[in-house]
């Protein structure tokens, strides 16, 4: 997609209108599901707990082992199976960052595959990597090779961050080099700290395919009709 072509039909239908607040109620959930409708946008993610829920015309998607990753990997499979077998059809899963920090990248292959058979192969599987944490310690190459595991264990997309970790959200470089290491053809997707149509922008030309954004409106009001 090119700059030319964002306009806010378009952008919205890359967005995850996401509410993961963890004082979040049942009737702010159900308030989030309204305004991903009324804002035509692809996906509604929301906490595990919050299912069932009537997502109506928006595609239900859930977070698993949110938002440090330092669950069993059985236990994100359990979750993300019981999230699907509840209406999701998205699963957001954090890796173990600090399994990918130590340089154990055959520890987060074995993870995403866990989840992944745990939730079957119709299941859209996104795998979120905390990509600020890894760009300031492993660096670049060891963000292309986590990217590039979660990809080979059945990744259908890679994300950047939860938006919960204090070492910062999305970047235009770390979606580069996510981009770079999976090829065109595995989704991306952006997340944490999106706030403006300007950053937005400057994702998706970087390669972002997704943005996950808990202030969708404000964001899609800046792009023209």
């Amino acid at each position: 997609m090119t700059n030319s072509n964002l306009n806010r039909a378009a952008v919205a239908a890359l967005v995850d209108h996401t509410l993961l607040k963890p004082e979040a109620t049942r009737a702010d959930a159900e308030a989030a599901v309204a305004e991903a409708v009324d804002l035509g946008v692809h996906a509604v993610c929301l906490s595990p707990s919050m299912l069932p829920i009537d997502t109506g015309a928006v595609r239900s998607c859930v977070v698993a082992g949110f938002p440090s990753g330092k669950h069993h990997s059985l236990v994100k499979a359990a979750e993300a199976r019981f999230a699907v077998e509840s209406g999701a059809r998205e699963i957001d899963m954090v890796i173990d960052v600090g399994a990918a920090v130590g340089g154990h990248y055959d520890e987060v292959f074995a993870d995403v595959m866990t989840v992944r058979q745990g939730i079957g192969s119709d299941v859209l599987l996104k795998v979120i990597v905390e990509s600020a944490v890894l760009l300031g310690t492993i660096g670049e190459d060891g963000l292309t090779q986590v990217s590039q595991k979660a990809v080979q264990a059945g990744a259908d997309f890679v994300k950047t961050s939860t938006g919960f970790h204090p070492a910062g959200g999305a970047s235009v470089r770390a979606v580069e080099v996510m981009r770079a290491a999976v090829g065109p053809h595995v989704g991306v997707k952006a997340s944490g700290g999106i706030r403006t149509a300007e950053f937005a922008a400057e994702l998706i030309a970087a390669g972002a395919s997704r943005l996950g954004l808990s202030g969708s409106r404000a964001v899609l009001e800046g792009f023209p009709l």
